[in-house]
C-alpha cells in the first residue's frame, strides 16, 4: 500500500448542502496539509480510505496522492480520522504531507504476543501500560504495529522502552525507562472478586425446567 497512487479532487464549496451532495456521490471531505504548504481541501472515496486503514501499515501507510486533472503529486500519511459516533462511518480525514527522504514522528500501536508465565502459572495479572509508542523513522519504513513477546515474563517483571527489540531504522521517542507492560501479583480484592464469581450459586436445572413449564 505504501506507494499506491490515489486520485483526489479539490473542493471549493464547503456548505452543508455541498457536503451532503458530495457524500451522495460516494465521496467525503478531507484536507491535506504540511511541509510548509497551504492546506488543500479535497474530496476522496471513503472506501479507498477504509482500504488504506485496513492495510498492514494502517493509518501510517504512505500513499502517493495526485490531484485529478493535474500533475501535482504528494506523498501523504493519514494524520486523523473522524467517524460517526454511532455508525462508525467515515466522515472526514486529515492527510499529512511527508517527504520520503526525511524522518517523521508517528504513533504506532503495540501488540503483545503470548501469555506470560506469570499469568499462566503464577496467578499474576498483566498490565498493558503503553498501547502505542511514538517513533521516528522514514515514512516508507513506518510499521503497522510493534510486536512484543511477553511469554517469558514472570510476576514482578516489567518491559521498558529500552528493552524492546526494534529494527535499526526505528527510534522510540520518550523516556527509555518508561514501562510498556508488566506482570504483577493480583491484589487481595481481585482474588476475592474472582473467587466470588466462581463460587456464585447457579439456579438448579430442575428449577429452570419448572419455570419453563409454568410459562406454558
Amino acid at each position: 500500500m505504501s506507494e499506491e497512487a490515489i486520485q483526489v479532487v479539490i473542493r471549493t464549496d464547503f456548505s452543508k448542502a455541498a457536503n451532503v451532495k458530495l457524500r451522495k456521490s460516494g465521496l467525503m471531505p478531507a484536507v491535506v496539509y504540511g511541509l510548509n504548504e497551504a492546506p488543500a481541501n479535497i474530496a476522496i472515496s471513503p472506501k479507498l480510505v477504509a482500504r488504506i486503514l485496513a492495510s498492514e501499515s494502517g493509518r501510517n501507510s504512505m500513499v502517493h496522492m495526485q490531484r485529478e486533472g493535474t500533475d501535482i503529486k504528494r506523498h501523504v500519511i493519514i494524520q486523523d480520522v473522524q467517524r460517526h459516533p454511532v455508525t462508525g462511518r467515515l466522515l472526514h480525514v486529515d492527510f499529512l504531507r511527508v517527504d520520503p527522504t526525511h524522518k517523521v514522528r508517528v504513533k504506532v500501536p503495540v501488540r503483545l504476543n503470548g501469555v506470560p508465565i506469570g499469568v499462566k502459572s503464577q496467578g499474576g495479572s498483566l498490565d498493558f501500560v503503553h498501547r502505542t509508542l511514538e517513533i521516528e523513522c522514514l515514512p516508507s519504513l513506518i510499521p503497522g504495529h510493534i510486536d512484543v513477546n511477553v511469554e517469558n515474563m514472570k510476576v514482578g517483571d516489567s518491559l521498558r522502552f529500552d528493552q524492546l527489540e526494534l529494527a535499526s531504522t526505528l527510534r522510540i521517542l520518550g523516556d527509555e525507562h518508561e514501562v510498556v507492560c508488566s506482570v504483577r501479583a493480583k491484589t487481595v480484592e481481585e482474588v476475592a472478586a474472582e473467587a466470588a464469581v466462581v463460587a456464585a450459586p447457579t439456579e438448579p436445572e430442575v428449577a429452570k425446567k419448572g419455570k419453563k413449564e409454568d410459562k406454558k
